[in-house]
């Protein structure tokens, strides 16, 4: 039996269904990320995890106890919130023992668990500052002291990073999980970032429209993705329709436009009745040729310097197609310059097809 077992879980707010039959285990020490846009249900589920809000349907089961019913302070869980929810009044050092006091642990206990965790977030020079003197990464980690100080079963984090900029979130995403990691504690992030979501998890659970659609490693939802909608949530990706005209176990062969492609077979399921596909292929897979030595030629229509990579934006007769090249140097190819765009077979994703909403 999994550490932590989300079964059938459901909560509707009259008419609205907001989480709808949701399944997940999550095994002790691991990290797991639910992962959508605004609105897909990520944070009723954490809420009803913590306790905040009780399902419509089915059970939280952790170590073999339902926690449904049961309430939030007597759960064993520790949350960093988005606003981080630090008491101004209070310094560092009591932020971190607040919850320690209410549990009425004995003082002695009390400080040494303080000074042992701002120690693990490097924090000890500010015990006495208040919130207000701190910068928002040391306010992060106070809060995530707090969180932690309790010894919790299972750490909640609900956007914690997203009100900091984007260099100090990059540091943050590394404390955090060297923490977690040094820490073993079971944990589970909301994030509509998916680039955090990849950094941080050992699995991700992606949410659309309040269900799981897909739970997998970083890499295996990346290159693998079992929709359009998991392929286009998670990163750039060059999204065709196309139709399959000739269907093997192993390999594919699609028609996109005048261009015959080879591919692997869709995940899982054979082509709808019609052969109506997704052709989806990530930008960073695609090679620039010379014009007339690729699968085909396309013209520059813009490109965007982003100090590790170049975006390009490249005219065909298939559209508008993305490339990301590697910054080795100067630009290679100017804005209207033509170029031929070849890409392996083996890189091609071929999923159900779905409308464009």
């Amino acid at each position: 039996m999994a550490f932590l077992e989300l079964k059938g879980l459901t909560k509707r707010f009259g008419e609205v269904t907001a989480v709808e039959d949701f399944d997940l285990s999550v095994e002790r020490g691991e990290f797991v990320s639910l992962l959508g846009p605004s609105g897909c249900g990520k944070t009723t589920t954490l809420q009803m995890i913590a306790g905040f809000e009780q399902p419509t349907a089915g059970s939280i089961v952790l170590e073999g106890r339902d926690l449904v019913g049961v309430k939030a302070r007597d759960r064993g869980i520790g949350i960093v919130f988005q606003s981080y929810a630090l008491f101004p009044h209070m310094t560092v050092a009591e932020n971190v023992a607040f919850g320690l006091e209410m549990r009425k642990v004995a003082p002695a206990e009390r400080r040494r668990r303080v000074e042992e965790v701002l120690a693990l977030v490097h924090l000890e020079p500010q015990r006495d500052r208040y919130p207000r003197a701190m910068s928002g990464g040391q306010r992060q980690r106070v809060a995530l002291a707090r969180a932690l100080v309790i010894e919790p079963e299972i750490l909640l984090l609900d956007e914690p990073l997203s009100n900091l900029d984007a260099k100090l979130r990059e540091e943050m995403q590394l404390e955090l999980r060297g923490i977690q990691q040094r820490m073993g504690v079971t944990t589970v992030l909301v994030t509509h970032d998916q680039t955090e979501a990849m950094a941080l998890s050992d699995r991700i659970a992606v949410m659309q429209h309040g269900r799981l659609v897909q739970v997998a490693g970083p890499l295996e939802a990346y290159e693998h993705p079992r929709s359009d909608f998991v392929s286009s949530f998670l990163g750039k990706t060059n999204r065709l329709e196309g139709r399959i005209v000739e269907s093997g176990p192993e390999r594919c062969r699609v028609a996109v436009g005048e261009l015959l492609l080879g591919a692997p077979p869709p995940p899982g399921a054979a082509a709808p009745g019609d052969g109506r596909v997704i052709v989806s292929v990530r930008p960073e897979k695609i090679e620039f040729r010379p014009a007339g030595d690729g699968l085909l030629d396309g013209s520059v229509a813009a490109r965007i310097f982003l100090g590790d990579h170049w975006l390009y934006q490249v005219e065909t007769p298939l559209g508008l197609l993305l490339v990301i090249r590697q910054n080795s140097g100067p630009a290679e190819v100017d804005s209207g310059g033509r170029v031929g765009l070849a890409w392996d077979a083996a890189q091609v994703r071929l999923l159900p097809f779905e409308e464009v909403a």
